[in-house]
């Protein structure tokens, strides 16, 4: 059986362009599981197997390996960089049980590596950091340590010093064991040699050396006293102690390179195995029972005990759908039936497979630390758990966003119509942040998604992937409809047609709620007006209503509604009749309660070189946005806004033209807010118009 401490399952996350699949592909070839290096400007890197990543250079969907380094199994995903996939950060960062953060010599601590550091949190996962591209113009590791410290609000750890910077860096000093490494021009990462600390670093190495020392024997109070009264502790106890407070958050180790010259990624390696968690080492996962209750056990990590598995991601290949599954407790082997405890379903296990990006090798069984692929679930999708059928227990859920942009999609003749059912269907498993539901006016087929590249590489991967051709329609805001006032109202049900009729009298009040409350619904009825088995239909008859406002049909926000009296009649009362006049009520009162068009409203994060701030911040302006703040940089300004997402469509564009092709910008939702009257109406009107000329 192999041994738990010797498995490390990581993760490499970073903003858009840090290096994250580069520093992948660097480490595959240090630890010989691939013989030529690809890379990502040729579009021929491992992990970036989708024609859709090639072209473009970018990550778009997470992809697994494993591969050895010093006798430790690393099992290592690669995840995407742009805002529009964070889906893959999160599902990914939550079967893990360390990361590697990789940031950007010369930019820093950007936009989308606050998100997937949140996330990381979020996760508790234990990271090293590691300071990519320090070849770079402008590169500078002692100012992005500050801004991990600052903006990040996390406490680096210095492991090691760079050894000249930009176009003079040469390698790294290594703090523990005061020695450098020093790499030739040649490109080999193995051509290095390793010696003493140059004379002009040695004063900085001294004070960086006892700030490392002393902040990792905070984890260990006899060892700190001992320091304190002059003893110099060894270095596999400050191993040790780093070890621990890693584990712990308490500080992530930081290191620093430029994979792209393969220069430092050793150190990075060694780093994983020396202070990332085994997956014996990590808080285990909560187990729910099947009504959605904490039942106070944990997944233990035990090849031994029964069966948790939670499938994090599901992928389709030619040879059919694979499910990636982290195992958390027991063993799972070819032919199993396992029990999915959020269908009920048993499933059996066709076949186990290791992945290597999109090519695979067979397994027999997996055990608890492994990352697998499952070949022939047909049921399973991202988030649910894969358990033992004599031993049920579900663990935590996935929680998804929802998305915030959406267009229609038909398919350009009737042949195609049956072949994108299929393709929608196949990708809607895929990648949960991207949703289809069927306009029941016009019978359109809406796709929904983060952002406009996330639908835009959907629109591809049906053209290219599954052969299907489409026309899009204009992209479409998800707005959203509120209330302002209160309105306190009273609704009569009467239905007599021969043999028994209906009735239902409601009084109750529909007012605004809380800022992202969505719907509650409160009874306040005593005296048994209402009886309490029909209060569940007054409130399922207001709740489906509220999928449809007034002023266009957008679903409705923030509203809470309290029954507060009403009548039954003893023979023609029911629960259909007290759901349908909930549902004419609010037909009746929201008109009254002062309706409101809400619209999605985008952080928005934009870089720009000192010379277009000017323009850049005219141009948000414009698009009603509201500046929140402006932090120089070394090569330009970081401008944080707050912009409704109706006025970002096709924004790259414009910041490219207004900025020489020099500018960058990220968004994500942040909240609705109320649509000002004249945007409002047009919304209104045009909405309307096109649902009239269905």
């Amino acid at each position: 059986m192999a041994d738990l401490s010797l498995y490390r399952n990581i993760g490499i996350f970073a903003h858009v362009d840090a290096g994250k699949t580069t520093t992948t592909e660097r480490i595959l070839k240090l630890t010989g599981k691939i013989h030529k290096l690809g890379e990502v400007h040729d579009g021929a890197a491992t992990t970036d197997f989708m024609e859709q990543e090639q072209e473009r250079g970018i990550t778009i969907q997470s992809a697994a390996t494993s591969c050895f380094w010093n006798g430790y199994r690393l099992n290592i995903i690669d995840t995407p960089g742009h805002v529009d996939f964070t889906i893959e950060v999160y599902r990914s960062l939550k079967v893990l049980d360390g990361g590697v953060g990789v940031f950007c010599g010369s930019g820093g601590v950007e936009p989308q590596s606050e998100t997937n550091w949140r996330y990381a949190n979020e996760s508790e996962v234990a990271r090293i950091i590691y300071v990519n591209k320090l070849d770079r113009v402008g590169a500078d590791f002692y100012r992005v340590v500050d801004q991990v410290r600052n903006v990040l609000g996390a406490r680096p750890l210095v492991m090691v010093l760079p050894i000249g910077e930009e176009d003079d860096f040469r390698g790294i000093i290594d703090l523990l064991t005061e020695k450098a490494w020093l790499w030739d021009e040649s490109g080999d990462p193995e051509k290095y040699e390793v010696i003493d600390v140059p004379e002009e670093y040695k004063e900085r190495v001294a004070k960086y050396r006892e700030e490392l020392i002393e902040t990792a024997l905070e984890q260990d109070d006899d060892l700190m006293e001992a320091y304190l009264e002059g003893q110099e502790p060894a270095i596999e106890d400050i191993k040790r102690c780093i070890r621990k407070g890693t584990i712990k958050l308490d500080f992530f180790p930081t290191y620093c390179g430029s994979s792209f010259k393969n220069k430092g990624v050793q150190n990075v390696l060694n780093a994983v195995v020396d202070y990332l968690p085994c997956p014996t080492e990590v808080e285990p996962q909560p187990e729910i029972d099947l009504e959605g209750n904490e039942t106070g056990k944990v997944a233990i990590v035990d090849p031994d005990g029964p069966l948790r598995a939670l499938a994090f991601k599901i992928m389709d290949d030619r040879y059919g759908a694979l499910t990636f599954t982290r195992i958390y407790t027991g063993k799972l082997k070819k032919g199993d039936s396992v029990l999915n405890t959020f269908t009920g379903k048993t499933e059996r296990i066709g076949r186990i497979v290791e992945m290597h990006a999109n090519s695979r090798e067979e397994r027999d069984s997996a055990q608890a630390g492994d990352i697998v692929a499952l070949l022939g679930m047909k049921h399973t999708q991202t988030g649910h758990t894969l358990c033992d059928p004599d031993n049920p227990a579900t663990l935590e859920p996935m929680v998804f966003p929802d998305p915030v942009i959406s267009i229609a999609i038909a398919p350009k003749d009737k042949a195609g119509m049956d072949k994108l059912g299929v393709a929608l269907q196949k990708m809607v498993q895929e990648d949960p942040s991207f949703r289809i539901v069927t306009d029941e006016d016009s019978g359109e087929t809406i796709m929904k998604g983060m952002g406009e590249l996330h639908l835009d590489i959907k629109v591809d991967i049906l053209r290219r992937t599954h052969g299907v051709e489409v026309v899009v329609g204009k992209p479409q805001v998800a707005y959203r409809e509120t209330i302002t006032r209160r309105i306190e109202d009273s609704y009569t049900h009467k239905k007599q047609t021969g043999g028994s009729g209906q009735f239902a009298k409601i009084d109750y009040v529909v007012e605004p709620g809380e800022a992202n409350s969505g719907y509650q619904f409160e009874s306040k009825v005593s005296g048994g007006n209402v009886p309490r088995e029909f209060w569940p239909a007054v409130e399922k008859g207001f709740r489906v209503s509220m999928d449809e406002g007034v002023l266009a049909g957008f679903p409705l926000l923030d509203v809470k509604v309290t029954l507060t009296d009403g009548g039954f009649h003893a023979v023609d009362s029911s629960a259909i009749a007290y759901e349908i006049a909930a549902k004419a009520a609010y037909r009746q009162s929201v008109p009254k309660a002062g309706p409101q068009l809400l619209e999605p409203v985008m952080k928005v994060d934009v870089y720009t070189p000192d010379d277009h701030v000017g323009d850049v911040i005219g141009d948000l302006n414009r698009r009603r946005g509201m500046i929140k703040s402006q932090e120089p940089g070394p090569t330009g300004i970081r401008v944080k806004a707050e912009c409704p997402l109706s006025e970002m469509f096709g924004y790259i564009g414009d910041l490219r033209t207004m900025t020489s092709g020099r500018g960058q910008f990220s968004m994500e939702f942040s909240h609705y807010a109320p649509c000002p009257s004249n945007v409002a109406d047009d919304v209104i009107k045009e909405t309307l118009e096109r649902k009239a000329a269905r």
